[in-house]
């Protein structure tokens, strides 16, 4: 019996003129995947163009599309090597189709993004780069196209290469190549270009042959939602579809979002020719199970070391279709696996309209065809897993109304968030003597335990800045952690008002929860408007003027609002005034609403000298 081939879904994205079509023909052009017939179409059509040969009619499904001179929806291509089978997603590089290249992109594994040499980095090139981040593709290859426009220039491509890894490494996208290529001469396409002799890596199928695929569907953890319960004679049979993941017999399953435990009684089946003790993904079953609980739909079921996240809130990229716009605080119905639960917008975070692919500064309503970014509460905790990780468990569908409105896939969850938030309380405490000390955790650990307090108005940036100074850190491989001062409102602080009184409070809890983290020699980032010099001078008691480095934010008024309009709508807000420390701090200034971040995270490390080893 043979080995059943390895299949990867690929999505090339990149400007309408910069070569994609030609890329992609000339891949299938030189793989010999063409259907019979197809090259000397394309001769007839060039022929009737005044053209020479374009690759890039190899792609054309239609004449309009070909009259057109783009490409305007989404196309699936086969073609094979010898390692594996490839489906190429060829999705539209123009903006009035961007709905059609986010539906092409979420069914990719990985990414190529076109770039023309001579013209460089567009609009059109940035933008594709935020739906691939939005989407969470990791995997990101970028081909370099039209190099012997440039004379295969080594310089251009360097340069090319710098400015383009500046705009993606702050949508956290790091292509793993840049491969220099000339689609419509097919060099660098399936085999190594004499033209570039300097380039040292592979050509497109070379690197396209070399990305690890992620594991397959059945050897992830168990997702087995439940569907319905029937009774049957005196059985109790769970019905449903396994999402991922393989199911037996015997198995020890947890059930969420309760958390109980049982085993597998038997795998059910209506013929005896469908008997079986292991069923897998994409299977539709019924089982029985040792305990008896009240299950119901909605229900998921895993194994004990492949558990699902169980929150009430968390992070997602929606796409907006209804025939009213979206707004916060507003009561929906969200639908994910074979759930249903109320929800509502807590915020929005960012809106990109559909029609220009222009940022919006308006975060007041989603409109139809937006794509935009928010933070999401459901009534009561559910289950689910971020989408890059399980899609199956990762996308939902929104219901305003009667009418499916719209569609979401879940970006993450801060691990702090992964439950069902609520009120706790206690007197039952008590501080207890440790057996190791604060120094021996830092030597052990050979970094110092302190807390970066990033601090300024509501829309000045710390919050993006704090997100990529964590990671800048975590890949040195120090002992990191954020805390974000919006995340304690939903816990620790839910019982605090705005006003002045709760504004202290709330620093004084940041602070010692910070000084905490510090003291297990962790390099703690908070990012808090604290804005009264008071609150903040406490804070540095608390945690010790050895360990706090205070970084102030700063940032016009009107790029504040410009980046966050929600927290100035009042009165109030408009004279949302800052007070600065009395005492020595750093500072960053934020000219800009479109500013970089993975550059100020950089100009931290640099300032506070935090790449270097501390215990040496």
């Amino acid at each position: 019996m043979s080995k059943e081939r390895e299949n990867l879904n690929i999505v090339v994205v990149g400007h309408v003129d910069h070569g994609k079509s030609t890329l992609i023909g000339r891949l299938l052009y030189d793989t010999d995947s063409l259907p019979a017939g197809a090259i000397e179409k394309v001769k007839k059509i060039s022929a009737e163009k005044g053209k020479s040969f374009e690759y890039a009619y190899l792609l054309d499904a239609f004449e309009e599309e070909q009259k057109q001179g783009i490409t305007i929806d989404i196309t699936m291509l086969q073609f094979f090597t010898e390692k594996r089978d490839y489906v190429i997603i060829d999705a539209p590089g123009h903006k009035e189709f961007l709905k059609n290249m986010i539906s092409g992109v979420a069914s990719a594994e990985a990414a190529i993004l076109v770039v023309d040499a001579k013209e460089g980095i567009q609009e059109q090139s940035k933008r594709h780069g935020y739906i691939l981040s939005l989407l969470g593709i990791k995997k990101v290859y970028v081909a370099v196209n039209k190099m012997d426009l440039v004379d295969y220039s080594e310089e251009r491509f360097n340069e090319i290469q710098a400015q383009f890894n500046e705009f993606l490494n702050n949508l956290n996208i790091y292509p793993e190549k840049y491969i220099p290529i000339s689609a419509f001469y097919g060099e660098n396409i399936v085999s190594k270009a004499k033209n570039i002799p300097w380039y040292r890596g592979g050509s497109i199928l070379e690197t396209m042959d070399s990305i690890k695929k992620e594991q397959g569907i059945e050897r992830k953890g168990l997702r087995f939602p439940i569907q319905d319960v029937y009774k049957f004679d005196t059985r109790r049979i769970i019905a449903g579809r396994l999402e991922a993941g393989t199911l037996k017999a015997g198995d020890e399953i947890v059930i969420y979002p309760s958390g109980k435990t049982t085993k597998v009684k038997t795998i059910e089946y209506w013929q005896e020719k469908d008997k079986t003790d292991k069923v897998t993904a994409g299977m539709s079953v019924g089982i029985t199970v040792e305990d008896e609980f009240f299950n119901k739909r909605g229900e998921i079921i895993c194994h004990k070391e492949d558990p699902i996240t169980v929150a009430n809130v968390f992070n997602a990229n929606i796409f907006w279709l209804g025939k009213t716009p979206l707004v916060a605080n507003k009561k929906y119905k969200l639908k994910i696996t074979t759930d249903e639960v109320e929800f509502e917008v807590l915020s929005v975070n960012k809106i990109i309209d559909a029609a220009t692919l222009e940022s919006k500064a308006d975060l007041a309503e989603i409109n139809k065809n937006d794509v935009a970014e928010v933070t999401i509460k459901t009534k009561h905790a559910i289950c689910f897993d971020e989408f890059t990780k399980l899609q199956a468990t990762g996308r939902f569908v929104i219901v305003d109304g009667y009418d499916v409105s719209g569609g979401g896939i879940i970006s993450g969850v801060e691990d702090s968030l992964r439950r069902e938030i609520k009120e706790l309380k206690t007197n039952n405490l008590a501080i207890r003597k440790r057996l190791v000390t604060r120094k021996e955790r830092e030597a052990k650990l050979n970094q110092k335990g302190r807390v970066i307090w990033l601090t300024g108005l509501p829309g000045c940036g710390k919050n993006e800045i704090a997100v990529k100074l964590e990671k800048k850190l975590f890949d040195l491989g120090k002992k990191v952690y954020y805390l974000d001062s919006s995340n304690l409102r939903f816990g620790l602080s839910s019982d605090l008002a705005f006003d002045r009184k709760d504004a202290y409070e709330q620093t004084r809890r940041i602070a010692e929860v910070a000084n905490l983290f510090a003291d297990s020699g962790t390099i703690t980032i908070v990012s808090a408007v604290s804005r009264f010099k008071e609150d903040r001078e406490y804070a540095k008691d608390i945690i010790g003027k050895d360990s706090y480095t205070e970084i102030y934010v700063e940032a016009p008024s009107e790029i504040c609002q410009k980046r966050n309009p929600n927290a100035f709508k009042s009165d109030s807000a408009k004279e949302y005034l800052y007070e600065k420390s009395d005492y020595p701090t750093l500072s960053l200034y934020i000219d800009d609403a479109e500013f970089n971040s993975d550059k100020k995270a950089e100009a931290i490390l640099e300032t506070l000298n935090l790449t270097v080893e501390y215990y040496i």
